[in-house]
């Protein structure tokens, strides 16, 4: 019931994707500055997500984080492919079923990243490529996520980041 009372009269959030991306500039070690709380990432901090574009143009994805309360590693490896909308990549992480992950918002020189995923607001991660954010850069980011709709009341800010 909770979850049907949340959508009724919602909006849905602005999803779109950057207009320019470069994926060879956007692979590499990303770290999770925040993020929604979701059952694949449940209890884990100091999270980082690696991309690397493949000779046949696929795109492994390596995720990893340590488990909060136990320290214990945590790793997946996935793949992910291009689409035809700038921005907009399918991620798979189980068998053969993708999901949009969508780079909304991207600084120029590819520092940080805004991504959701799918057509709701239930994903939503910030992404840096050092460990913290200035506090100007994350009022920023969060300027823009709220701006499009999001929640951000409910992102997990990861311990490094606060």
């Amino acid at each position: 019931m909770k979850a049907l009372l949340r959508f009724i009269g919602k909006k849905k959030p602005d999803n779109t994707t950057v207009t320019d991306f470069d994926l060879s500039r956007y692979a590499g070690r990303w770290y999770e500055i925040a993020r929604y709380d979701h059952r694949f990432e449940h209890g884990l901090t100091n999270v980082t997500a690696e991309y690397s574009v493949m000779d046949d143009g696929s795109i492994k994805v390596f995720n990893a984080g340590l488990q909060a309360k136990t320290g214990k590693k945590s790793e997946i490896i996935g793949r992910a492919k291009t689409t035809g909308t700038t921005g907009l990549l399918r991620v798979s992480f189980f068998w053969k079923f993708y999901s949009d992950y969508r780079v909304m918002a991207l600084a120029e020189d590819y520092t940080w990243a805004l991504v959701g995923a799918g057509k709701s607001d239930r994903y939503l991660w910030i992404l840096s490529r050092t460990e913290t954010l200035n506090d100007d850069t994350l009022k920023t980011i969060l300027a823009e996520a709220e701006r499009r709709g999001y929640d951000t009341q409910r992102l997990i800010i990861d311990n490094k980041q606060k």
